[in-house]
C-alpha cells in the first residue's frame, strides 16, 4: 500500500522543519497542520484497506537499500548514545548499545535468511495506527498551549520547544514504522528510535534529576533492546528467518523469551518499572504520549502479537506471572502517592501489568480483554495526564490535596478529569469490563495466583481512584480565586479525548464486534463472543443513564443559589469551615486530607521486595528456558 511511506515520512518531514521555526504562532500553526495531515492520511489509509476487503497484507519482500540505510541508522543511534553517555559519564548505556548494535550488524551481514515481507497490515496494525494518529496527534495539539504555560511557570528551564516538537513528531513516525514492521530487524530499528526519543525527552529540563532519570530509562530499554537483538540472532542462525510470524510458528522458546524481555522492559514491568516513574519529571505531553498512551503500548503490542505462542509454555508462565505481580504491586504503591503524575505513573504500570498478564496466558478470552484494556487505557490515561498538566499550570501544583473542590474552582478541568477517572474504574466503562473478562478467563484457565492478583489489585485500584475523585467533588471551604489559564489548544485535545471515551463506552458492542473480535480472530484463527450482545448493550444503556443524572444536576445547579453549609468541627465554627474554637477557647485549624497509608503501601517499603521477586522469576525462567534449549 502506497500510503505507508507517507504515514512514516510525513511526521519525519515536520520533525525536520520544527528546528527552524522559532516563532511561537507559526510553530503552532505547523503543529495543527502536521497533526491534521497525519490524521487525514491515516483515515485515507484505513478507508483504502477496508475497501480492499480488510484482508491481511504482506508487503515489501525485497528492500536491500532500505536494509542498508537502517543499518547505518543503528550505527548513528549507537554513536549518539555513546557520545551522551561519555558526556555524562555513564558506562552501562555504552556497553549495552555497542553490544546490541555489533550483534545486529554481525547478524545482518553474516547470515543468509529467507526472503519475506518486511511490513504487514491487519486489524491490530489498524488499531495501533488509530491510537498513534489520533491520540498522538491531539497530544501534539495539546502541547502547543501547554508549553506556553510550562515555560511561564518554569523560568529556570531553557526554552527548547522546537526540539520538543521535533521529538514528538519523530516519535509518531517511529511508532508507525514499528507497528507496520513484520521483519524483526526493521521492528528493532524503530524500537530503538522510540527508546532514544524517550531518553531525550525525559532529560528535556537538563536538571540533575532529569538527567539521572533519563539514563535510567535508557539503560533499561537498551537491556530490552539487547534481548530483542539476541532473539533476532537466534532466529537468523537457528531458523534461517527474521519474520515475526515465524517466531510464533517455530515455537522456539529462546527467541520467544528474548523478545518477551524487550516487551517487558518497554512496558515498564517489574523489575524494570523504575524508569517509567522517573519519566514523570518530563513535561506532561511526553508523559501523555510516550509514557502512557503510545510508547509503552509498543511493549504490550509486541506481547499481544506473540500471545498465541505463550500458551502452555514456560515463557507464557513467566510473562503472565510478572504481569500479574506488577499489576497488584503497582496498584498498592499508587495508594501511597499524593502527586497526581506519580499516581498516573503507577496506575499506568499497573494496567500495563494486567495487559501483559492477559497476553501471557495466551488464550482468546484473555487477549480479547488485553486489546480492550489497551484501547480504553490509551484514551483515558492520555486525557488524565493532560488534565493534570493543565491543572498544575492553573494551581501551581499537581498535588491531589490541592485539587480539593476543583469541581467548583475550575469546573471544566474537573469534569474532564472526572471522566478520565471514571473511565479507569467505574461501571460500565470499558476498563472495568476488561478486568471482568480477564478475571473470568483467569478462573477458566485455573491460574488461581493470577485470580488473586487481579481481585486484590482491582480492589486497591478502586481505593486510590475513589480518593482522587472524592477530592475533586469534596468542598468545605469558601471559594478561593483560581484563574483558569488553560489554553484553547489544551481544551481542544482534552475535549476530544473525553468525547472519544464516552463514545467508546456508548458504542462498546460495535467496538467489540468490529474491532476486537477481528483482532482475536487473526491472532488465533477463530474468536468467540466473550460477552454476549445483550450484556454489552445493557452496559451501553447504563452508561447513558449514569450520565443523564449528572448533566441534569449540572444545569439545575447553575440556576440555583449556592450556599456554604457550616459543618460541626468539635467546637464553635468560625463561619468559614476553616477554623473553630475548641473547648479550651483556643483557635484550631481544620484541614481535610486523604489517608495515603505510606507506611503500609509506601514505595520505600514495597519497591525493593517487588523488584527482587520479579527479578527472581525472570532469572529463573531464563535459566529454565535456555537450559532446556541446550
Amino acid at each position: 500500500m502506497t500510503m505507508i511511506p507517507f504515514l512514516i515520512g510525513i511526521p519525519v518531514l515536520f520533525a525536520l522543519i520544527f528546528p527552524f521555526m522559532r516563532e511561537s504562532r507559526s510553530r503552532g500553526i505547523m503543529v495543527y497542520t502536521g497533526a491534521g495531515i497525519v490524521m487525514l492520511t491515516t483515515v485515507i489509509f484505513i478507508v483504502q484497506w477496508l475497501a480492499g476487503g480488510a484482508e491481511t497484507l504482506m508487503l515489501y519482500p525485497s528492500t536491500e537499500l532500505v536494509d542498508h540505510l537502517m543499518a547505518a541508522g543503528d550505527i548513528i543511534l549507537m554513536c549518539l548514545i555513546v557520545y551522551l553517555s561519555i558526556k555524562y559519564r555513564r558506562i552501562l548505556p555504552i556497553l549495552l548499545s555497542v553490544g546490541q548494535t555489533v550483534l545486529m550488524l554481525y547478524t545482518e551481514f553474516s547470515t543468509e535468511v529467507a526472503e519475506g515481507p518486511h511490513m504487514s497490515v491487519d486489524w491490530l496494525t489498524i488499531l495501533m495506527c488509530i491510537i498513534i494518529a489520533f491520540i498522538g496527534g491531539f497530544i501534539c495539539i495539546y502541547t502547543v498551549g501547554y508549553m506556553k504555560g510550562y515555560h511561564a511557570h518554569h523560568t529556570d528551564v531553557q526554552d527548547r520547544q522546537p526540539f520538543f516538537f521535533s521529538m514528538l513528531f519523530l516519535f509518531l513516525a517511529a511508532m508507525f514504522g514499528l507497528v507496520f514492521s513484520q521483519n524483526l530487524i526493521w521492528m528493532y530499528f524503530f524500537w530503538e528510535i522510540t527508546s532514544v526519543i524517550s531518553f531525550l525527552m525525559i532529560g528535556y529540563t537538563r536538571t540533575d534529576e532529569a538527567v539521572n532519570n533519563s539514563f535510567c530509562a535508557l539503560w533499561m530499554n537498551l537491556l530490552g533492546g539487547l534481548g530483542f537483538a539476541a532473539g533476532i540472532t537466534w532466529m537468523a542462525f537457528m531458523e534461517g528467518t527474521v519474520q515475526l510470524l515465524d517466531v510464533i510458528s517455530a515455537g522456539a522458546e529462546v527467541p520467544l523469551i528474548c523478545l518477551a524481555l524487550a516487551g517487558l522492559t518497554k512496558s515498564a514491568q517489574l523489575p524494570f518499572s523504575t524508569w517509567l516513574v522517573g519519566a514523570m519529571v518530563a513535561p506532561t505531553p511526553s508523559s501523555a504520549l510516550l509514557h502512557s498512551a503510545t510508547m509503552v503500548k509498543a511493549g504490550v503490542y509486541l506481547l499481544i502479537r506473540l500471545s498465541p505462542a505463550f500458551y502452555g509454555n514456560m515463557t507464557g508462565i513467566i510473562v503472565s506471572s510478572i504481569g500479574g505481580l506488577t499489576f497488584i504491586m503497582a496498584s498498592m504503591m499508587a495508594i501511597a502517592q499524593n502527586d497526581g503524575k506519580k499516581v498516573l505513573a503507577f496506575s499506568t504500570i499497573s494496567n500495563l501489568g494486567l495487559i501483559v498478564g492477559c497476553a501471557g496466558i495466551g488464550v482468546e478470552e484473555t487477549v480479547w480483554a488485553a486489546v480492550f484494556l489497551m484501547i480504553f487505557h490509551s484514551v483515558s490515561k492520555s486525557m488524565l495526564f493532560q488534565s493534570v498538566g493543565a491543572t498544575e499550570n492553573c494551581l501551581g501544583s499537581r498535588d491531589i490535596e490541592d485539587m480539593h473542590g476543583l469541581i467548583i474552582r475550575i469546573p471544566k478541568l474537573a469534569y474532564i478529569m472526572g471522566i478520565g477517572i471514571a473511565g479507569m474504574y467505574l461501571a460500565p466503562f470499558g476498563m472495568l469490563i476488561s478486568k471482568w473478562v480477564a478475571l473470568k478467563a483467569f478462573v477458566d484457565s485455573g491460574n488461581f495466583v493470577l485470580v488473586l492478583f487481579i481481585a486484590y489489585g482491582s480492589a486497591t485500584t478502586m481505593f486510590y481512584w475513589t480518593k482522587w475523585l472524592a477530592k475533586l467533588l469534596c468542598y468545605h471551604i469558601p471559594r478561593d480565586t483560581v484563574k483558569d489559564v488553560t489554553h484553547r489548544d489544551e481544551y481542544v485535545s482534552m475535549s476530544f479525548h473525553a468525547a472519544v471515551m464516552l463514545l467508546l463506552c456508548l458504542f462498546l458492542p460495535f467496538v467489540a464486534i468490529k474491532v476486537v473480535n477481528p483482532i482475536v480472530r487473526e491472532l488465533f484463527g477463530n474468536s468467540t463472543d466473550v460477552l454476549s450482545m445483550s450484556v454489552l448493550a445493557t452496559m451501553a444503556i447504563m452508561l447513558v443513564s449514569i450520565f443523564i443524572v449528572p448533566v441534569v444536576m449540572f444545569f439545575i445547579s447553575r440556576r440555583s443559589h449556592r450556599e456554604l453549609v457550616p459543618i460541626y468541627m468539635n467546637g464553635i465554627n468560625e463561619g468559614d469551615n476553616r477554623y473553630f474554637t475548641n473547648s479550651f477557647g483556643d483557635k484550631e485549624h481544620l484541614y481535610l486530607s486523604n489517608w495515603y497509608l505510606r507506611f503500609e503501601f509506601g514505595r520505600r517499603h514495597l519497591r525493593i521486595p517487588a523488584i527482587i521477586l520479579a527479578a527472581a522469576v525472570l532469572v529463573l525462567g531464563f535459566c529454565l528456558v535456555i537450559g532446556g534449549a541446550l
